[in-house]
């Protein structure tokens, strides 16, 4: 797992794409602009979690290692040092793969 030098705010997690397909099921080989965006990644920091009215932090529900499945165009891509990172809200986070 990549050690990076970033820490999300709130309830922000910052997660490492998965590579996309380069081969379909029936073996076709796909081309760079046939490739659709990952939407499953490792959870590599997340921030303290989002604060409340009564001036707690709630939980986040996804911890570092987390492997998750977020929406296609949810979140923010970033490059640090060469790779590629998408800092999403908690709320974007669609399910973990457990």
């Amino acid at each position: 797992m990549t050690k990076i030098n970033l820490r999300p705010l709130d309830d922000r997690v910052v997660v490492s794409p998965s590579e996309a397909e380069e081969i379909t099921a029936g073996g076709i080989v796909l081309p760079d602009a046939a490739q659709e965006k990952p939407q499953r990644g490792k959870v590599v920091a997340v921030g303290a979690g989002k604060l409340l009215d009564s001036g707690n932090r709630g939980e986040l529900s996804v911890t570092v290692g987390d492997e998750v499945i977020y929406g296609k165009y949810g979140g923010s891509d970033i490059e640090v040092d060469g790779e590629e990172f998408k800092i999403l809200r908690e709320s974007d986070i669609l399910a973990k793969v457990v």
